[in-house]
Parts: structure tokens; C-alpha cells; sequence
């Protein structure tokens, strides 16, 4: 359905810029196409104007016009995936890459090693944990597993001697917990699916198990299992066709000597946030020491509440916690303008010679959800200076064609690496101060610089307020004049002063 302009910007919570006779749309929301339908025509009212181009926000030029009029009508179209939507500029190379290493044959089949890996920068998967599916080119069954197990055996009568461990056409696999028996583990198994992101523990960012596969046909060697699949632990995760790739090669002897499997495929598996048709889980505020203006999040950033008090889409202030329970809900949330889960507010809190302060404060308005080892990604360009991040673990991320710098932060271990759910006497919070140092060229407290540009929560973008609500600073700050009062009183100190001088 056609849209005025107004009513696009205010639906994609961002700003329409012009710049050098330039109009540049920012990206979309990757649920929306949008399709853009220029006529050009001239009349007694148009002027001569300069070349001028309608750019997409990656500088592609859309058109461009010299001395002409032209009306635009934006078209957005629902359920159209964009082309770029599983592509992540924030972090291009990231992605699941999912391993099978065969390395021993048997009689009937062959026992791989699949490894899940997490390439995802700041991605990380969390409980539920991740499952693995895919399907069977013919009528291979699972005999056994350690590390992992099948959600479903299937229907295995056919097996006189051995029941296999799933017969299923398209099983799917899930990971074991810390405390499995010892026999059913294997090396780096069992994390109950949770994967950590590649920048924050790399250790913990992969998973692996392994697996015998059997009732193969004749003498073949098996055939590359088909439409994998992958939920981490919900949907938006697409996986490429599984490929023959050079044997894994491994170190032994102390790193002297190397041994390879027979064969190994990989799959790759990136995510989209339109597969996942995720509403927004996160909003962002912002406030100043030099403004008392406190820019709240948007409103039904992530929802509109129920007018009715009757209803259970969230808990009002002073409502019992027992209505939490008979809800039967496990991600329902304090009642609020926004009705986001998380908010996160940016506070300029101080400005220094050579430094300014930042207060960040993550705050969780679920009820019953605690979000163990969570991250928060901070597009800023401050993060090009010298930072000093006091109660959060912190890290610059490589950035690919942003003038701006990227910083990940996640909580302490022990201290803070847990976001507790809220309760009815308080919020749960976690909360850090920043010292950003100060770049001359390009440090200013004008036209909302000091604010971020893009915050992300456990890899979800928040919903920024938009730009023109944000605090100022105080009208003619910065080219404040004298008023007729102020002079006076000037004048008459500096006029005491000399007298004291003289007399």
C-alpha cells in the first residue's frame, strides 16, 4: 500500500538525511521491500537546482535528476525477503559453520564427528540450546551417539538384532547437559546446547559429538545427508547445502606430526531476522547531565499494552506476583509505555578536559526470565579513542565500510554476567561507567553526536528514540551572548574591583 514519506520514517524508527543536495533513505527493516516509482516532470514552478541523487544507505546511486521536479511513491511490500537480510555489516564474516569429519569406517557405515561451530562476533546461542536436523539421502539409521542425542528413536521393528539409536528419516539432534553420565560424553560435548560468541569466549563458542551411522547399501561409503537444518535455539537460521570440503587436518605428538579424517563436509548457517520474524526485544533512552530532558524509548517499541487492566499481556505496578504464575507465561513483562524486556539507557554523565563520561545500565522488566551471559554491541565513533570500561568486560570489533567504531561489552563473571529478572520492588540491572577519550577533530556535544548510533542486545537491534527527540543542548549554548542584566553586573564587579585596587 502506498505510503507518505513521513509514515515510512516513522514505521523504520530512523531519520531521512539531506546532505549536498543528496537524500539518503537508511536501511529498512528487513521484513519490507520497498519499491520506489519516480515520474519526472517539469513546469513554470520548477527551478534550476544542482545534480542531486537518491542514494540507498550503502551509496548506491537509486537516480538521479538535474532541473527536474519528481514525486516518489514508496510502495512497502509485507513478507518480501531483502537480498541482503541474512548479510550482517556489523559483523560480515559471521556465521554457524557446522562439520562432519568421518574418520573411522565400519562394517555397514562409517562414525563421524560433527562440530558445531559459532563464528558470530557477538551471536551467541543461549537456553534453550541449539538442535541440529537434517535428512537422510537414503535409509542410513544412527546405531549409537555420545555428546549428543536424537529427540526420537522412530520406528526401528525392522531391526531384529540391534535396536539402532533413532531410525528416523530426519532425526534431530540435541546437545547433553554439563552433568551427563561420563560414558555418554565425548570431548568438548555437552553444554546443553549453549554456545559462547567467537569475540567473548572463544573456547566455549563450539560443540561437538559423534556418531555411528550404519545400513548402508553394498560397498558405498554413504552419501552427503540433505536439507540441514539448525534452530538456535528458535528459527531465523538458514543453512547452505552440505559440500565436500578438504579433509579436517589435526595436530599430535606435540604438534610434530599430522593425521587427517578420510572426508569432510561443512555446511554454513547464517541468520536472518526476518526468518525469525522476531518482534523487537529491546529499546534505548537517553539522558545528559547538561540537559534535564530524559528521552524515554519509544513508544510500543516492542507493543502496545492491552487498554484492558483485565488482561495478562503484562503486570501493572502493584499487581500481586501470583498473577505471574496463573498466566503461565515465562516472558511476561512489567507494564510499560514500551513493553520491551530490556531497556538500555546511554548517559552522558560528565565532560573532562581530555575525556567524557558515559553511564550504560541494562535494565530486565521480564518477570521470570534471567538472561545468563548476555552482550550489548555499541556503534559509537568515540570507541576510536583510548576507552576504559569499569564494571563490564569490553572489546573493539573490526568494522567493513562504517565510519564509526563498534564495541562489545558483557558482564563480569560472577559479578555481573547474569541479567536478573525484575521483581515487584525493583528492576534487574546491570550498569557500567565508560571514559571515552577525546578526539579535537570530532568530539562535540552538538546535533546528539554523543549518543549511539545503533545498540544491539544479545544480537537483537534496539529501537532507537528518533533523532529530533533528543535532549539538547541549552539554547545559544555554545554562542551564548550577554544579556543587558548579565552586562550590568559584569560591569559593576569590574568596577568594585578596580576601586579596591586604587583605594
Amino acid at each position: 500500500m502506498p505510503l507518505v514519506l513521513s509514515a515510512l520514517v516513522w514505521m523504520n524508527r530512523n531519520w531521512v538525511f539531506f546532505r549536498f543536495g543528496t537524500r539518503t533513505f537508511p536501511s529498512l527493516l528487513a521484513k519490507f521491500m520497498v519499491a520506489l516509482s519516480v515520474s519526472f516532470h517539469c513546469n513554470n514552478s520548477c527551478h534550476p537546482s544542482p545534480p542531486a541523487h537518491l542514494l540507498k544507505e550503502n551509496g548506491v546511486d537509486l537516480f538521479s535528476h538535474v532541473g527536474f521536479c519528481f514525486e516518489v511513491d514508496i510502495i512497502i511490500s509485507r513478507h518480501v525477503q531483502s537480498l541482503s537480510d541474512c548479510y550482517d555489516p556489523l559483523d560480515p564474516n559471521g556465521n554457524i559453520t557446522i562439520t562432519f569429519d568421518t574418520h573411522k569406517w565400519t562394517d555397514d557405515g562409517y562414525v563421524a564427528r560433527v562440530t558445531i561451530q559459532n563464528y558470530y562476533q557477538y551471536r551467541h546461542v543461549e537456553k534453550q540450546g541449539w538442535k541440529l536436523g537434517w535428512t537422510w539421502a537414503k535409509d542410513e539409521v544412527i546405531w549409537s551417539m555420545s555428546g549428543a542425542f536424537a529427540t526420537q528413536q522412530g520406528n526401528c521393528s525392522s531391526f531384529i538384532f540391534q535396536t539402532p539409536h533413532s531410525c528416523l528419516k530426519n532425526p534431530v539432534i540435541v546437545d547433553l547437559e554439563p552433568t551427563a553420565a561420563p560414558e555418554n560424553m565425548t570431548e568438548d560435548c555437552c553444554h546443553g546446547g549453549i554456545l559462547s560468541a567467537w569475540a567473548i569466549i572463544p573456547s566455549n563458542s563450539f560443540s561437538s559429538f559423534e556418531i555411528i551411522v550404519g545400513n548402508l547399501e553394498g560397498n558405498t561409503h554413504g552419501n552427503k545427508p540433505l536439507n540441514l537444518t539448525l534452530m538456535a535455539p528458535g528459527p531465523g537460521y538458514t543453512c547452505s547445502p552440505i559440500e565436500d570440503t578438504d579433509p579436517t587436518v589435526s595436530l599430535v605428538i606435540g604438534g610434530r606430526r599430522e593425521i587427517q579424517v578420510f572426508r569432510t563436509w561443512k555446511s554454513t548457517c547464517s541468520y536472518s531476522t526476518f526468518l525469525s520474524n522476531k518482534v523487537p526485544v529491546c529499546c534505548v533512552s537517553l539522558s545528559t547531565f547538561y540537559s534535564p530532558t530524559i528521552t524515554t524509548c519509544p513508544q510500543c517499541s516492542c507493543g502496545c499494552r492491552d487498554a484492558n487492566p483485565s488482561t495478562d499481556s503484562c503486570i501493572r505496578e502493584g499487581s500481586s506476583l501470583s498473577q505471574l504464575s496463573s498466566s503461565g507465561k515465562l516472558d511476561i513483562v512489567q507494564c510499560t509505555d514500551h513493553m520491551c524486556p530490556i531497556r538500555v539507557h546511554w548517559h552522558v554523565k560528565n565532560n573532562y578536559m581530555s575525556h567524557w563520561r558515559v553511564k550504560l545500565t541494562i535494565s530486565n522488566y521480564n518477570l521470570a526470565k534471567n538472561y545468563s551471559d548476555w552482550n550489548i554491541l555499541v556503534q559509537h565513533p568515540g570507541f576510536s579513542q583510548n576507552t576504559t570500561t569499569y564494571s563490564f568486560n569490553s572489546t573493539a570489533l573490526p568494522t567493513v565500510g562504517f565510519a564509526d567504531e563498534i564495541a562489545l561489552f558483557w558482564g563480569v563473571t560472577f559479578y555481573n554476567n547474569e541479567l536478573l529478572h525484575a521483581d515487584d520492588k525493583k528492576l534487574g540491572s546491570v550498569t557500567t561507567e565508560i571514559l571515552l577519550g577525546k578526539d579535537s577533530n570530532s568530539f562535540t556535544l552538538n546535533g546528539g553526536w554523543a549518543f549511539p548510533r545503533r545498540i544491539y542486545f544479545n544480537g537483537e537491534n534496539c529501537e532507537m528514540p528518533l533523532p529530533d527527540t533528543y535532549p539538547m543542548l541549552p539554547n545559544g549554548s555554545s554562542t551564548q551572548k550577554l544579556t543587558h542584566p548579565q552586562f550590568f553586573l559584569l560591569l559593576l564587579c569590574l568596577t568594585v574591583k578596580v576601586l579596591a585596587i586604587w583605594l
